[in-house]
């Protein structure tokens, strides 16, 4: 069998994602003037994201992360969602902002938009750092987007291809060659 190269092209720059996660972060800020959020950050992807939005938001955040699953080790959802680490904090009563690092089919967002509203969240937005609406199978409405992109397959800043590449600091697509 012969062996695939994996090669990288940057797309977003670090310096790029900085400047819209600072624009994120105030418009956040300014939205929840007076109140407080719970940011709870989708792992691992969102975890590099959520991070680096908490830090530029000026109200007062309680952050929690929780895990789901709906990609194994492909690159094209499986449309099921599977929840395998869920929050410690309750959520009853309070503003939630679930961040994940990119929106496809919508799937995940939609599930766990439901879940909160359900745990009678005070409010349910979502922020995604990237949009793919070319992929999307499930209309949900993205309140804080960080970057509309192509239907490419993307890695870095959390993102991953088979567990790989979350750690660059910026994003980039990936091809393959044999």
């Amino acid at each position: 069998m012969a062996e695939t190269n994996e090669h990288i092209h940057v797309i977003l720059p670090e310096e790029e994602l900085d400047k819209r996660i600072r624009e994120l972060g105030a418009e956040i800020s300014e939205d929840y003037k007076g109140e407080s959020v719970m940011m709870i950050g989708v792992l691992r992807g969102a975890a590099f994201f959520t991070c680096e939005l908490a830090k530029r938001v000026t109200v007062p955040v309680t952050m929690e992360f929780m895990s789901t699953s709906s990609y194994g080790s492909g690159t094209v959802s499986s449309g099921e969602v599977v929840l395998k680490q869920d929050v410690e904090l309750p959520v009853e009563g309070r503003n939630i902002i679930i961040c994940e690092d990119i929106i496809d089919s919508g799937n995940t967002l939609h599930y766990l938009s439901k879940l909160f509203k359900d745990r009678k969240a005070k409010s349910v937005r979502l922020c995604a750092m990237l949009d793919k609406p070319d992929r999307r199978e499930v209309d949900v409405k993205v309140d804080y987007t960080g970057f509309t992109i192509p239907d490419e397959f993307v890695v870095g800043y959390g993102l991953d291809y088979d567990q790989k590449y979350r750690n660059l600091p910026y994003i980039g697509v990936v091809t393959f060659d044999k």
